[in-house]
């Protein structure tokens, strides 16, 4: 937008700018309907200040990378009966909860995206309890080549690998082999797979992909690393975070005597993930709602004038 002067106006106007031409030009982001369905965050965690730390960085990411899309993040409960959490603040509300109060509300089923780059234990819960609200579960967020961008910066934070192949200056710790370790048992070592490749091809180094609850699984994939003539590998963890129990990702990092990169934690391009995977599970055309359906029992606006509101 550029800003013109009209004589006599006490204050300057906008008027439309030229729109960005060029292959390089950032694309324009689309409208999300009005009254679409908010975003429910699913994650498979507790609540928790590491894990809500998290969480609402990836949400803040999600509403600056699309303006007005409603967000909130369900949680696993920590008590209670009928798998509903006892004594939750609007921060802490599980899955559950949430939709419920959304159909009580008389508001659209909200779409269930988890927060997890792949197959996960709690995966199949999951479904059963949307299936009860007649809620979306999207995808998992991978495999996707902005997961392998993400192990590759977090692998470059801990100096295990150059941060762009273009520059050749040495790094004396860098991997020359990287286990890309998940946790879902043997599935999600699988379709980490593809994730490995995509890693391996920007790494210019062999990978491979090991279950952290598994045992044994990521001692085997070292093994099989350094028959390749791999002399340094390194752990490279395809993890969100709340997913995975941090003892898990230690433990597997003494066991081998391998160096280990951070989990992806919320990084830019899993906040992107989120927003695309949810923009992709829209209706064409969403139903409006007035804003007096909007807000539900305890004051938590669910339309975009609570904790998660649009910023």
């Amino acid at each position: 937008m550029s800003t013109a002067a009209i004589p006599g106006a006490p204050l300057p106007v906008r008027t439309p700018g030229s729109r960005a031409r060029g292959r390089h030009r950032r694309p324009e982001r689309p409208e999300i309907p009005a009254g679409s369905p908010a975003l429910l965050l699913a994650v498979p965690a507790a609540a928790g200040p590491e894990s809500r730390s998290v969480v609402e960085e990836l949400l803040s990411i999600v509403r600056s990378e699309q303006n007005g899309v409603l967000t909130a993040a369900g949680y696993l409960p920590t008590g209670g009966t009928d798998g509903q959490q006892t004594g939750g603040t609007a921060a802490e509300r599980t899955v559950a909860e949430l939709l419920t109060e959304a159909a009580e509300a008389g508001l659209p089923t909200p779409v269930v995206v988890p927060l997890v780059p792949g197959p996960h234990g709690f995966l199949a819960e999951l479904h059963a309890l949307a299936a009860e609200y007649g809620a979306q579960v999207t995808d998992t967020l991978g495999p996707h080549p902005l997961l392998a961008e993400a192990v590759h910066v977090r692998l470059s934070e801990a100096g295990l690998a150059r941060a762009d192949r273009a520059r050749l200056f040495a790094i004396a710790t860098a991997a020359d082999g990287v286990v890309l370790t998940t946790v879902g048992g043997q599935p999600a070592a699988d379709a980490a797979g593809i994730t490995g490749m995509l890693l391996a091809a920007r790494l210019a180094v062999p990978v491979v992909a090991a279950a952290l609850d598994i045992p044994g699984s990521v001692a085997e994939a070292v093994a099989h690393l350094k028959e390749m003539g791999a002399q340094n590998p390194a752990l490279a963890p395809l993890v969100i975070g709340p997913e995975a129990d941090a003892e898990l990702l230690a433990a597997a990092a003494e066991e081998s005597g391998c160096p280990s990169a951070a989990p992806l934690g919320a990084y830019q391009a899993v906040g992107q993930l989120v927003a695309s995977t949810y923009l992709a599970a829209l209706p064409a055309v969403a139903p409006d709602f007035g804003a007096d359906e909007a807000e539900d029992a305890d004051g938590t606006d669910l339309r975009g004038n609570g904790r998660h509101a649009a910023q």
